[in-house]
């Protein structure tokens, strides 16, 4: 068993179903350094509500090193939301169970590939829950580390109501994981990486879980476990400890013994991308495919937003909810146009690709509503990778620090402005640190919806 140490990094930076998207990037090129073949497999695991493609840099940054693409895996889990009661069925949701069962399968999987005896796991969030839950069920002898980011291991809350609920502290999930006085698995290498105080999920008052005033009995060092390796991350927030480059460098370093060669991703000289469509039956969050969808990409300015020529990609999603692949340039920056039936017709804006990738995944815009009544345009600013920090941040959106963006702790990963009708046609400017993204506005009149998505 490894020895627990505890080291502080300071600073914050700004830098169907389950098997269908079990893929392992065949499009990808991989980077001009050794295979790294000592270094284990590796299945990189999401969270509550998420999708595979926020692995997206961490696996550039990973074949920038020479990390081989078929080495690795992301796992898209069918109903990414847990339920309220673990015990208790609800419609597009999943219980520990059911993430134990489709993890244990895509760790199956990634074995028969590779013909590798154990593989690494590593998880964000909720994705660190389904990881200790399978290598405690029987799996330890799978796999031969275990990375858990921002993983609420002690609970989100700690109470004694709410008895079945997954990040219940004392609930009866979290309190069969912790038993014992080691809280790991004997024989399993395991890491946990946190924020120092700047995790909405690890915070003393209950505001952030929306029960302000109300203890959760939880602290920052709530992901920490005994008998692991336990690294703080400065002032990340509870996504960027997974996602960011300071995360990358700690993971690598853990699973390969060494230093990475690299932080920055290599670019490719042509990128080939390509993805899975997914919806929100019922307004719940889904990786389940989104069948007739219609994706359209056109290389824009990055300066303007405007498009150059006509359509560099058009498709129509089959069953299975793919599209692509698309070959782009790797300087171009893009507008990804997703029509997706009973959904706005989203305009989706991103900066340029450097590498290739198959988890290219896109979700429609949630329809329009009440709030936005009187817009003649609606634009998004979106950061699935990490959260808004103000004043840690440099944030601005069409020039200005966005007014729903709460500032102290993270806790916001989008904003939106709602513009009059008479502004259509001109462009807003997304800006995050040193990536910056154009787009264009579009009539909320035509259920049109634009976001600005930020990659990093």
């Amino acid at each position: 068993m490894r020895l627990s140490r505890r080291t502080i990094l300071l600073g914050a930076g700004t830098l169907p179903f389950a098997a269908a998207s079990l893929r392992t990037g065949a499009l990808a090129q991989t980077a001009p350094a050794a295979q790294n073949a000592d270094v284990p497999p590796i299945l990189f695991v999401h969270g509550n509500g998420d999708y595979d493609a926020l692995w997206m840099t961490t696996l550039w940054r990973m074949e920038s090193n020479g990390i081989a693409r078929d080495r690795m895996m992301a796992i898209n889990f069918t109903d990414p939301l847990a339920r309220s009661d673990d015990k208790v069925e609800q419609a597009n949701r999943s219980s520990t169970e059911d993430q134990r069962r489709e993890l244990a399968a895509a760790i199956t999987e990634l074995k028969r590939r590779t013909g590798v005896p154990r593989v690494a796991l590593v998880g964000s969030s909720r994705g660190g829950n389904a990881i200790r839950n399978v290598i405690r069920s029987g799996g330890a002898g799978d796999v031969s580390h275990a990375v858990l980011c921002g993983t609420p291991n002690h609970g989100v809350f700690a109470t004694d109501d709410q008895p079945n609920n997954e990040f219940n502290g004392r609930g009866a999930f979290l309190r069969g994981l912790n038993e014992g006085e080691s809280e790991v698995t004997p024989g399993v290498a395991f890491l946990t990486l946190r924020s120092d105080g700047m995790d909405k999920y690890a915070q003393s008052d209950g505001r952030f879980i929306g029960k302000p005033g109300t203890p959760t009995n939880v602290t920052a060092e709530g992901p920490e476990l005994k008998g692991a390796t336990n690294l703080v991350l400065g002032a990340l927030d509870h996504r960027e400890v997974a996602f960011h480059p300071r995360a990358f460098r700690e993971i690598y370093k853990f699973i390969a013994g060494r230093e990475p060669t690299r932080i920055a991703i290599v670019p490719a000289q042509s990128v080939l991308l390509s993805g899975l469509v997914t919806g929100t039956p019922g307004g719940v969050s889904t990786n389940r495919p989104v069948t007739g969808a219609t994706v359209e990409i056109f290389r824009v300015d990055p300066d303007t937003g405007e498009r150059k020529g006509s359509a560099v990609h058009s498709a129509k999603t089959g069953a299975d909810g793919r599209w692509g692949p698309a070959q782009v340039d790797p300087t171009w920056s893009l507008e990804f146009v997703l029509a997706a039936p009973d959904a706005p017709t989203t305009h989706i804006y991103r900066s340029p690709f450097p590498r290739s990738s198959d988890v290219v995944h896109l979700r429609p815009a949630r329809p329009l509503g009440p709030a936005d009544k009187d817009a003649g345009a609606v634009v998004i600013m979106s950061r699935p990778r990490g959260y808004f920090g103000l004043p840690r941040d440099v944030v601005l959106f069409d020039g200005k620090e966005p007014a729903d963006v709460k500032p102290g702790v993270p806790t916001d990963a989008a904003a939106t402005l709602r513009l009059p009708a008479a502004e259509i046609g001109r462009n807003i400017v997304a800006q995050f640190g040193e990536e910056r993204i154009v787009a264009r506005l579009w009539p909320a009149a035509e259920n049109r919806i634009a976001i600005a998505e930020l990659t990093y």
